[in-house]
C-alpha cells in the first residue's frame, strides 16, 4: 500500500542512518592493514579511493535524471512519476555497489580468497564508498521534490542523518562485534544493503503539499536533534566509564527507537493529510511562475540577453546548461575552498592536537565530537536558511557567505594555538563544513531547477575532494613536513600548523566573497521566490 511522502520520507531517513559507511573507515582499518600487510602509505591509497567514492557521484545524479521523472511531468493518478523506474532503481545500483565492495573486502581479510592486488582493493573501496552517493542521491532529491517550499529544512534533515550514521554504525560495532572489526564489515556489506532493498519501494515523489508540511518537519528535524543530543552523551560516558557489553546493548536499543521514532509522525501526517483535500494544484511550479514574472520585468528583453543572468535561474538545467552559467562555476569554487579546507581539518586534526600536546584522549574526543559539529551544521544551516528565507527574505547564498567567513575565524583560532583553541576551532570549523552539505544542495535545486538536480550538485561535490587534495596534501602536509624536517618527521608547537591554517582562513575570505557574488546575482531570484511562496501559502 503506498504510504505517502510521510512514510516516504521517514523510509530515507532510515536508510540514510545506514549509508554513511565512509565514516567508519576507522574501525577497520587496522584490520585491513595487518591482513594485507599494507604500508601506512599503502592504506593511504585505498582511503583515497574511499575519499572519491563517497564523493564522486556523478553517475548516481546522471541514473536518478535518467530513471526518475521530474516535478511538472506526467505523472500517475496517485502523484508518483517515473520513466524508466523511479528511485528504486538508483537505491538498487547503490545497494549492489555496497554489497559486493563490502562483502569482497571481508572475504580478504578473512583469508576466504587470496589476497588481493592493491589496485583490487582500491576497486572494492570505491565500490563501497560509491555506493553512499546513490543512496543520498535517491534520498535528497525525492525530498527535495516532496517538499519543494522547505527544501532547506528537508535537505538539512537528510544529510543531518547521513552525517550521523557514522556514529550510529560505530554504536553498533561496539554493542554487537565484540571488537571484531571482520565482523563489521560483514555488517556494512549486509545492513545498508538490506536496509535500502526492503524500504526502497516507499520512497517516492509525490506532487502535494500543504501549509501544515514545516509542523511536522520541524517534529523530524526535533528528533534528529534528540538523536544527535544522545549520541553526544553516549560518547561523553565512553570516554568517562567502563560500560560492560550489556550496558553497551541497552544504550544501543535507546537509540534504536530514537532513529525509529519518526515513524509515528508520518503516521501523524498521513493521517491527517488524507482528512484534507490537498491536490496537486497546490504547488505551482516555481519555475514557470519566475519566468513569467521576468518577461513581465523586461519585456523588450530578448531571451539571449537573459538567459545566463535571470531567464534560466530556476527553470530545470541539464548538466551541460548549469555548466554554462556562471553561477555553476561560482558555487563550484565555493564549494572546492569550503569543503577543501574542512576536510583538510578533520584529516589532520589528530595531528594537529599532538602537535599541540593535546592528550590521547582529548585527540579521539576531538574526532568524535567533529561528526556532532558535522551534523549540527547540515541540520541547522537547512533549517535557518528556510527561516531567514520565508520570514526575511535572505537569500541562501547570503547564509553560505556568512559560514564562509565564520570558517576563516574558525581557522585562525586554531592557527593561533591558544589553550583549548582546537575545541572551539574544531567547532566552528565543523558546523560551517556541515552546513555546505546543506546549502549547496538546496541552492542547486533552486537556482538550476528540480529535474537534474542530482548530477549538478554530484557534479560540484567533486570539488570537495579536489579542495581536500590541494589544501591537505600540497598545503598542510608541505609547510608541515618543511616544519618537522631534521626532527624525526614529527612537528610539536603552533607554528607546525599556523602558516597551513593562516592560508586557509585567507582561502576562506575568498571563498565568502565567491558566495557574495553568487548572491548579488540571484537577489533577484530569490526575492520573486519568496513573494510567489508567500502568494500561495496566504
Amino acid at each position: 500500500m503506498d504510504g505517502g511522502k510521510w512514510i516516504a520520507t521517514v523510509a530515507s531517513i532510515w536508510i540514510q542512518c545506514t549509508c554513511g559507511m565512509s565514516y567508519a573507515f576507522g574501525i577497520y582499518s587496522s584490520l585491513l592493514k595487518s591482513t594485507q600487510s599494507y604500508s601506512q602509505s599503502t592504506l593511504d591509497t585505498v582511503s583515497v579511493f574511499k575519499d572519491i567514492g563517497a564523493n564522486a557521484g556523478i553517475l548516481s545524479g546522471l541514473l536518478y535524471s535518467a530513471v526518475a521523472v521530474r516535478r511538472g511531468a506526467a505523472a500517475s493518478s496517485s502523484g508518483v512519476g517515473c520513466r524508466l523506474g523511479g528511485p528504486w532503481v538508483v537505491h538498487v545500483a547503490g545497494a549492489v555497489q555496497c554489497f559486493v565492495g563490502y562483502f569482497l573486502m571481508w572475504l580478504s581479510v578473512q583469508g576466504v580468497i587470496d589476497r588481493p592486488p592493491v589496485m583490487a582493493m582500491c576497486l572494492f573501496m570505491f565500490l563501497a564508498a560509491h555506493a553512499q552517493t546513490f543512496f543520498n542521491t535517491a534520498n535528497v532529491v525525492t525530498a527535495v521534490q516532496n517538499f519543494p517550499d522547505y527544501s532547506g529544512t528537508i535537505v538539512g534533515i537528510m544529510k543531518g542523518y547521513l552525517g550521523l550514521s557514522g556514529a550510529l554504525l560505530v554504536q553498533m560495532y561496539y554493542a554487537f562485534c565484540n571488537g571484531n572489526p571482520s565482523t563489521f564489515i560483514l555488517i556494512l556489506a549486509l545492513l545498508p544493503t538490506v536496509t535500502t532493498l526492503l524500504l526502497m519501494f516507499l520512497v517516492k515523489a509525490y506532487e502535494t503539499g500543504s501549509r501544515d508540511d514545516i509542523k511536522y518537519l520541524n517534529g523530524f528535524s526535533a528528533l534528529s536533534v534528540a538523536v544527535a543530543v544522545y549520541i553526544m552523551i553516549v560518547i561523553f560516558l565512553e570516554n568517562t566509564l567502563t560500560i560492560p557489553s550489556w550496558g553497551r546493548i541497552v544504550l544501543f536499543t535507546f537509540l534504536l527507537l530514537l532513529v525509529i521514532s519518526p515513524l509515528k509522525i508520518a503516521v501523524s501526517a498521513q493521517r491527517d493529510a488524507s482528512q484534507t483535500s490537498s491536490s496537486g494544484s497546490n504547488l505551482v511550479d516555481d519555475s514557470q511562475l519566475l519566468v513569467s514574472e521576468h518577461t513581465v520585468d523586461s519585456p523588450s528583453a530578448s531571451a539571449k540577453d537573459h538567459q545566463d543572468r535571470l531567464l534560466l535561474i530556476g527553470e530545470d538545467m541539464n548538466l551541460l546548461q548549469a555548466m554554462s552559467t556562471l553561477n555553476f562555476w561560482l558555487l563550484s569554487i565555493a564549494m572546492a575552498c569550503g569543503l577543501g579546507s574542512g576536510l583538510a581539518t578533520v584529516n589532520n586534526i589528530s595531528q594537529i592536537g599532538e602537535s599541540l600536546g593535546y592528550t590521547t584522549v582529548e585527540r579521539s574526543n576531538l574526532v568524535s565530537l567533529w561528526s556532532i559539529w558535522n551534523f549540527t551544521g547540515r541540520f541547522g544551516a537547512g533549517y535557518v536558511s528556510d527561516y531567514l528565507l520565508h520570514t526575511r527574505g535572505w537569500p541562501r547564498p547570503s547564509i553560505m557567505a556568512i559560514t564562509l567567513a565564520t570558517m576563516s575565524i574558525g581557522h585562525l583560532i586554531i592557527a593561533f594555538g591558544f589553550t583549548g583553541n582546537l575545541y572551539v576551532g574544531s567547532l566552528l570549523v565543523g558546523v560551517c563544513y556541515g552546513s555546505q552539505w546543506s546549502l549547496m544542495p538546496t541552492i542547486t535545486s533552486e537556482i538550476f531547477g528540480v529535474g537534474h538536480m542530482g548530477t549538478i550538485f554530484n557534479t560540484i561535490a567533486v570539488a570537495s575532494p579536489l579542495g581536500s587534495y590541494i589544501l591537505s596534501v600540497r598545503v598542510v602536509g608541505y609547510i608541515y613536513d618543511k616544519e618537522a624536517a631534521g626532527k624525526g618527521k614529527l612537528c610539536l608547537g603552533t607554528h607546525c600548523f599556523m602558516l597551513s591554517f593562516l592560508i586557509m582562513a585567507f582561502v576562506m575570505l575568498f571563498a565568502s566573497f565567491v558566495a557574495l557574488v553568487l548572491f548579488y546575482r540571484t537577489r533577484r531570484f530569490y526575492k520573486m521566490l519568496v513573494t510567489r511562496r508567500l502568494e500561495r501559502t496566504s
